[in-house]
């Protein structure tokens, strides 16, 4: 019988590593190809002092892989995705906290996180329209209201929550696989911005922004949480997909612009989790009005009602309406989110945090 990738995984599996486990519980495998002529793997190490020691683990690997492949030839290759090490004592201090992998296989339907009672996935059809504006000064206002609350940011390409949570350093690990997230204003919060440099790009192709969010849902310490909100990227993309084929969700908020050009896309969202099966838990609308502060006069910039009327046709509920605000901007640059403070703005969350405790959804 001819190999396919699941069973020269599984044989791969059979091969340890030096330190324990194996081949693929530690991560190690890339780029596993297998076609009639071929079959071929990366081993890929954190250092090359690492990958010089794994050359017995290479050999075994083939060895392993050439037992069942029929005469098809095997080639595995060594290499390494970082510098050596200054120091032995610099190793022991920075745990191997690498995010960015093929996902790993999942039996079964979607699965919950251990401790987290709800998970709260908040999307938007296009950027721009404050979707991780909301995310961040809602968690706070949960928090506010004496939740435990989680704070994800899933936007992999553009991560903006340790800016607006006001969160910088690296996460820690006390055993090298298992991450401790940061806190902020009552909130525990985790974002591959804490990862990488604030202005290097994340250049990675699908597989690894799914491999990505695996681990910052399944290997992170979130402890025990009343809620946790993820901060999607703006779409219906890879994230998207992945998160509700293979995350139980309690459901989705739906974040828009009055303006029809943003309500399009919005509805693309709706589209999206109904098509997944994601309960749509609200929308909120965004930039609803602006109120002068010299004049008190009111405008409405990007339109008027669009996110009601849309909520009303779909008979979900308009959990707000939230004003164009200075405040919030100056706040979100500066760390500290307006939900943190005392205001108009802070009510306004507020009000959507208790609706969203009274209705039983958190």
């Amino acid at each position: 019988m001819a190999l396919d990738k699941a069973r020269v995984t599984e044989i791969l599996q059979s091969v340890s590593v030096p330190g324990g486990g194996n081949l693929v519980s530690r991560d190690l495998v890339r780029a596993l190809v297998v076609e009639n002529k071929q079959i071929r793997f990366i081993i890929e190490a954190s250092t090359p002092q690492e990958a010089q020691n794994l050359e017995g683990v290479r050999v075994a690997a083939v060895a392993a892989v050439e037992s069942e492949s029929g005469g098809v030839p095997v080639t595995a290759i060594l290499t390494a995705h970082g510098p050596a090490a200054a120091a032995p004592a610099q190793q022991q201090q920075a745990p191997n906290l690498k995010i960015g992998r093929h996902p790993t296989p999942q039996q079964g339907g979607p699965q919950g996180v251990p401790g987290i009672k709800r998970i709260i996935a908040i999307g938007s059809g296009k950027g721009g329209v404050g979707k991780s504006t909301v995310s961040s000064n809602l968690a706070v206002a949960l928090a506010k209201q004496g939740k435990k609350v989680g704070l994800l940011d899933a936007d992999i390409y553009g991560p903006s929550q340790p800016r607006m949570m006001g969160v910088s350093g690296k996460p820690t690990s006390k055993d090298g696989e298992n991450i401790d997230p940061l806190t902020a204003h009552g909130v525990t919060v985790m974002s591959i911005g804490f990862m990488v440099e604030e202005d290097k790009a994340v250049i990675w192709r699908g597989p690894m922004l799914m491999g990505a969010l695996q681990q910052l849902l399944g290997q992170v310490k979130w402890g025990e949480l009343d809620v946790l909100l993820i901060d999607l990227p703006p779409g219906t993309g890879d994230i998207q997909l992945t998160l509700c084929q293979r995350t139980n969700l309690t459901g989705a908020i739906v974040v828009s612009t009055p303006q029809d050009v943003a309500l399009l896309d919005a509805r693309k969202a709706l589209d999206m989790f109904s098509t997944l099966k994601t309960p749509v838990l609200g929308l909120i609308e965004n930039m609803s009005v602006f109120h002068c502060p010299n004049c008190g006069h009111e405008s409405h910039i990007f339109g008027h009602g669009g996110v009601a009327a849309e909520a009303d046709k779909l008979g979900v509920p308009l959990l707000g309406a939230l004003p164009i605000d200075l405040d919030t901007r100056l706040a979100g640059d500066s760390g500290t989110p307006v939900a943190a403070k005392e205001g108009p703005m802070a009510d306004h969350y507020s009000a959507i945090a208790k609706r969203l405790v009274d209705g039983g959804i958190v």
